[in-house]
């Protein structure tokens, strides 16, 4: 399924080359999309397992995470990009 430019967001992933991230892809499905190897145990946003860190950008989630995060990070698995974003795995 093709998708307009007004479709996607590009997501960057620790300085690596940006990738198109569909708006009805999670952040996670896009990451698994293209190959980056993330650790999840959910999809759900309880585990916390994805937690990754936002640095730039900005994202709405699908469903209310459960699990702890930090101002500056994110739960991939349940959240969708809202804007371009810059992630950084730790």
């Amino acid at each position: 399924m093709s998708h307009s430019k007004d479709d996607v967001f590009m997501i960057q992933v620790n300085e690596q080359p940006a990738f198109e991230c569909p708006k009805d892809k999670t952040v996670l499905e896009a990451m698994e999309s293209n190959d980056l190897e993330v650790h999840f145990h959910c999809r759900e946003g309880f585990c916390g397992a994805c937690r990754t860190k936002l640095v730039d950008g900005e994202v709405d989630y699908t469903t209310d995470p459960l699990a702890f995060i930090d101002d500056d990070e994110i739960l991939p698995c349940c959240c969708v990009p809202k804007s371009a974003i810059k992630l950084k795995q730790v």
